[in-house]
């Protein structure tokens, strides 16, 4: 079924009415509101589980592609990431998809910040290996997302035109010229998470703990994957970041950096809206989106 996009109001007795129609097993564990969340919404279930709402997502393709996918590569994956284990169906009370998954422990890195930098370096290489393997034939192709930077940039120009920095702007169209120059990914598709910023990686006891929102999940270039390394790592980490991963070309990072001003930019903007108090504005990505930006001028 395919959504309008308009937003229903999605309450603790809504979500545990859905549960007793659905899933009656489940339905007198404890429902508690996750703060966050645009496309979907959390709910907590218990200590162990978790209800992913559809939301503002026009259709459920977001989640029936987690629902598809992530029982195949949680197995291999060294960090926690969500995996489904109930589905919710369309109904008359609710009519989108909804999906009960396990939680993931730990703290959304734009609300802890990471304390052990070189640990959380070598983590997110580790995590990047195991899942950058060659996707099948049949793994899903990107839709607003994945290409070349030369591809993007419009979406660039957007972002720096509303939000880019007098201070740096120059050196920051240098960065996203270079991307745009280097040579494309020449390898086989492989799986690439696709949205790794900060809301998007769970923290614990200072470094990455899980990965969690795999809805932008596709098969292609992991440049933008790797743009991670500016964007969630401290300062200083991301050449032992790219040690650690020891697969990306210099092509690969001249993307990966490009694409990280471009992220960068994005959660800048996503401040500044919250600020206006715009619908899906996050006032505390802007600082974030600043210190990442400052990370990508500084290079490796």
């Amino acid at each position: 079924m395919t959504d309008t996009g308009t937003e229903i109001e999605i309450t603790a007795d809504l979500v545990r009415a859905l549960l007793q129609e659905q899933h009656p097993d489940l339905a007198g564990l404890a429902i508690r509101e996750v703060a966050g969340g645009w496309g979907n919404q959390m709910w907590r279930l218990g200590d162990e589980l978790a209800v992913r709402m559809q939301r503002m997502d026009r259709t459920p393709e977001p989640q029936l592609k987690e629902r598809r996918w992530l029982p195949v590569l949680a197995p291999r994956l060294p960090l926690a990431v969500p995996t489904p284990v109930r589905v919710g169906e369309p109904s008359a009370r609710f009519p989108k998809h909804w999906t009960v998954m396990t939680w993931v422990p730990g703290e959304p890195l734009d609300h802890c910040p990471i304390s052990r930098g070189g640990h959380a370096a070598d983590t997110l290489a580790g995590f990047l290996r195991a899942l950058h393997a060659k996707a099948p034939a049949e793994a899903p192709i990107p839709v607003d997302r994945g290409a070349h930077p030369r591809d993007c940039t419009d979406g660039f120009e957007n972002f720096f035109r509303a939000i880019a920095p007098d201070d740096v702007a120059g050196d920051v169209r240098a960065v996203w010229e270079d991307a745009v120059a280097a040579p494309a990914w020449e390898g086989p598709p492989v799986w690439v998470h696709g949205d790794l910023h900060p809301a998007n990686v769970v923290v614990s006891d200072g470094t990455l703990s899980g990965i969690i929102d795999f809805g932008d999940l596709f098969a292609g270039d992991p440049a933008w994957d790797l743009a991670a390394a500016w964007v969630l790592l401290p300062a200083g980490t991301a050449k032992r970041f790219f040690d650690a991963y020891a697969r990306a070309d210099q092509a690969s990072i001249r993307r990966a950096r490009g694409l990280a001003a471009m992220k960068s930019l994005f959660l800048m903007l996503m401040g500044h809206n919250g600020d206006l108090g715009l619908p899906g504005g996050k006032p505390h990505w802007g600082p974030a989106g600043r210190a990442a930006l400052d990370r990508v001028l500084k290079g490796l």
